[in-house]
């Protein structure tokens, strides 16, 4: 049997521990592990939320039983001091000596304290270990009965806003301090920084940049810090958090080979100098480099374990530093190259200070390829465009998507199912765990569910940023397999949006906040809040303006958001009839506000340019002049496009127009899973391409035929026959009853032309229930629809005429000042957007 001695009890070396004990020839190895720390391996990753947790128990990665039931040697509270390769021995503090075959050095990283005079005084704290954090929150209660609340921590990177935030929370006044002129001046560019640093500034955390600190000042303790431009700053603690440096001493000493500026070399088998000797984690110079994350560590930790067993896995060439966190209630997230600007590489950039919002991609200059990017305040897009990035798959046309999302008639999704995946596609990075890992487990039947896929395979088992992925694919892959999945709306509700939207109207649930209280956890999530907007707005026919801060963004501000971060404006024109005096109208508002016009596929007008502060008075205009909102922004119903039919077309059998009109006028404003959309044609040349849309209704000899669930998009589908030769309020009662059922039934997000799909019985059973009324529900579904209708309100109308609700449209919160900076050039008579 051979002996293998692993020296730190990190989360790296606990993960070599890990995959050891689970391998085929673990029964070949007796393993000992050393570590300084008194308990076993915790999350450093999470570290500050000992602070909330109120123990370190929740942190361990495993308990020391766990190390029992694997038979591994846990040796705590113990130090290595030294090495002897040759006889390959390792000495403990104790003086008691070990012999090894194969040694593993995971001793991690010790955090960086810049050489100041003064920095050993009580008071000054570094930010590593759960005893760091004790020590830190003694002594804040110790400053906060004296008095004295000013903390500063020094280093704005990852750790250091993570120490910010644990100050904060202490109820210390926080000050950060940053020798580089951006935060994270690793992950973000000037734009991110400036844009994070007011995000922290506004929790009330102080960020001074460029500050070179010079000593600490104070007599028995610390008291402030002087910096080289002479200027002195009082603090009653401070925080060390500026870097770290590989803890490679032992290597040194042991006459291992080490980088010049640190951290012992390896070759791409983790193996170092000495071929029994393995260094994994923060202390492995790879590549020249060393790799402060998590997901390298485990990777090296992988490639040794698979190395000592006789295996041939070898590091990868290249290592991926992305990285997605929250710091300070904000999430960050970067991948691939953030930073890329040469000729061979387009930038697109999106940033909307008024919501506190950054984004960067940076893609090659023909536009097929991700290379890298940057997430600030908005992270969600994080899970698409990192498997866009590292499986290499082809861009959408419009690349901009990718971080605006569709806007106008596209679709929500950039990338699709995640089951469109390759299998090859790394789901999770922290624990390399592929596509197929996942599914293949419920495939074979190993897993049955989330939690054991989790387990089996360590996917989203440490950051968690891949767990919406993992979600989808499991329940995606369930499905697959013809077995009932549970959608719940996200982890803050474990209910399904039907089992919600029941909830809410039976008890009568008056807004988010209550129903978070009676049926969720936590804060909530930008999941869930737009959906629960989505389901008040069905039941109750809520306009945006009263639960904003749960809206998604286009609703928030009640206007689609174009790529320059501008707005277009969009009044409803039912069935595409207008006036002459209200089309001069629209040209006269463009005109004044130097608006791009464009009419749409839904025969209406898009006036494209609006500032966010331009919004209210192009409104009031156009208000005036008798428009509404055409809803252009929501998911809701957008238009009912017709031919002109029978009024002024020789062939049209009925009168298409007026028809269209009623239907849009009666549907308007509703609100539901997706956006609506639909036609009315005069005759079976079908102009108005009525089987394109969700509802399409068709003049036929004898009446009207209906049919529903058509889409147009990226997968476009036909609407199918619901039912034939109806009169006008027929053909309005069976639509009542289908949009109502449709509205109740179909997930978040879920158009009617897939919601059919999925419909068990498909067009047969929705035709018993909408027209045979075989549930018994036809008249519930006709009053509700009655109810909605007339409760209708234009909600731009009543964003007009409130002071209060006229606050949220102004480009920045603490002024009326707008935003210089967009640029326009020329097009055909009119303007755009400044090409990136």
């Amino acid at each position: 049997m051979k002996k293998v001695i692993i020296v730190g009890n990190g989360m790296v070396g606990y993960k070599f521990c890990e995959k050891l004990a689970a391998h085929a020839n673990r029964s070949d190895f007796e393993i000992v592990v050393f570590g300084e720390e008194a308990r076993p391996a915790y999350d450093r990753v999470h570290l500050s939320e000992y602070f909330s947790l109120k123990s370190s128990e929740p942190l361990l990665l495993a308990p020391r039983a766990w190390y029992e039931e694997n038979d591994i040697e846990l040796r705590t509270s113990e130090m290595i001091s030294e090495i002897d390769p040759k006889s390959k021995l390792v000495l403990t503090h104790k003086n008691e000596a070990f012999h090894y075959d194969y040694l593993i050095l995971a001793t991690g990283s010790s955090p960086f304290i810049p050489p100041l005079e003064g920095v050993s005084k009580p008071g000054v704290f570094i930010y590593r270990t759960i005893e760091d954090l004790e020590g830190i929150e003694e002594y804040a209660h110790k400053m906060k009965n004296k008095g004295r609340f000013k903390a500063a921590v020094l280093g704005g990177g990852l750790l250091g806003l993570e120490a910010a935030n644990a100050t904060k929370e202490l109820g210390m006044e926080t000050h950060v301090i940053e020798f580089a002129p951006r935060l994270m001046p690793r992950q973000l560019d000037q734009a991110a920084s400036d844009l994070l640093k007011s995000k922290i500034e506004d929790l009330g955390i102080s960020v001074h940049l460029s500050k070179n600190s010079k000593q600490i000042l104070g007599e028995n303790e610390m008291t402030g810090i002087e910096f080289h431009d002479e200027e002195k700053a009082s603090y009653d603690m401070l925080v060390i958090s500026a870097g770290i440096r590989p803890r490679d001493e032992l290597a040194i000493s042991a006459g291992i080979v080490t980088g010049s500026r640190g951290g012992i070399e390896v070759n791409n088998k983790m193996q170092t100098s000495d071929p029994s000797i393995y260094a994994i984690g923060e202390v492995a110079l790879y590549n020249n480099g060393i790799y402060g994350l998590v997901a390298p560590g485990y990777e090296m930790a992988s490639v040794a374990v698979d190395q000592i067993t006789g295996g041939d896995k070898l590091m990868s060439p290249t290592i991926d530093m992305s990285t997605k966190l929250k710091l300070v209630g904000t999430e960050v997230a970067s991948f691939g190259d953030p930073f890329i600007d040469d000729e061979q590489t387009t930038a697109i950039t999106y940033e909307n200070k008024q919501k506190g919002i950054y984004k960067r991609i940076n893609i090659t200059k023909d536009g097929k390829k991700l290379l890298g990017g940057i997430l600030v305040g908005d992270a969600s897009d994080y899970n698409s465009l990192f498997q866009l990035y590292i499986n290499s798959l082809p861009l959408p046309e419009d690349a901009e998507e990718l971080i605006l999302g569709s806007r106008g008639e596209g679709s929500s999704s950039t990338m699709g199912s995640a089951l469109d995946l390759p299998d090859s596609a790394q789901i999770c990075s922290c624990e390399a765990v592929s596509k197929g890992a996942i599914c293949d487990s419920l495939k074979s039947g190993a897993c049955t569910n989330l939690k054991e896929v989790v387990q089996s395979t360590k996917a989203s088992s440490c950051c968690g940023g891949c767990k919406p992925m993992v979600v989808d694919l499991v329940n995606e892959t369930l499905k697959s397999l013809g077995q009932e999945v549970k959608e719940t709306v996200c982890e803050h509700f474990d209910y399904s949006r039907q089992e919600l939207y029941d909830l809410i109207k039976i008890n009568k649930i008056g807004g988010y906040d209550e129903a978070l209280d009676k049926y969720g956890k936590g804060h909530g999530c930008e999941i869930c809040k737009p959906v629960m907007a989505s389901i008040f707005a069905s039941i109750f026919m809520e306009t945006a303006n009263r639960q904003v801060p749960i809206q998604d963004s286009n609703d928030r501000f009640l206007a689609n958001i174009q790529r320059n971060g501008t707005y277009s404006v969009v009044p409803r024109v039912p069935g595409g009839e207008i006036t002459p005096d209200k089309l001069m109208v629209l040209g006269e508002v463009a005109k004044k506000y130097d608006l791009y016009t464009k009419i749409t596929g839904g025969q209406r007008i898009d006036l494209f340019g609006a500032q966010l502060h331009e919004l209210p008075l192009i409104w009031q205009e156009l208000i005036d002049a008798g428009f509404e909102s055409g809803h252009a922004y929501g998911k809701s119903l957008r238009t009912v496009k017709s031919c002109v039919g029978s009024t002024w077309c020789r062939y049209g059998m009925h009168d298409s127009v007026s028809f269209a009109i009623r239907i849009e006028e009666r549907y308007k404003g509703l609100r539901s899973p997706h956006k609506l959309k639909g036609g009315v044609s005069g005759c079976i040349r079908e102009c108005a391409e009525a089987r394109g849309k969700d509802f399409g209704i068709i003049a036929v000899e004898g009446g009207w035929n209906l049919y529903v669930c058509g889409n147009g998009g990226a997968t476009p589908k036909h609407a199918v026959l619901l039912a034939s030769q109806l009169d006008d309020e027929t053909c309005i009662k069976y639509l009542d009853r289908f949009l109502i059922y449709y509205i109740r039934t179909a997930a978040p997000l879920m158009r009617t032309a897939p919601w059919l799909d999925k419909l068990e019985g498909g067009i047969d059973y929705l035709k018993k229930v909408v027209v045979e009324d075989s549930l018994g529900l036809g008249e519930e579904l006709e009053n509700e629809m009655e109810e909605l209708v007339n409760r209708y309100a234009c909600e731009w109308k009543e964003a007009i005429e409130s002071p209060e609700m006229m606050k949220r449209f102004k480009h920045f919160v603490n002024t009326d000042e707008t935003d210089d900076r967009l640029v326009f050039v020329p097009m055909r008579d009119q303007k755009m957007p400044k090409p990136w």
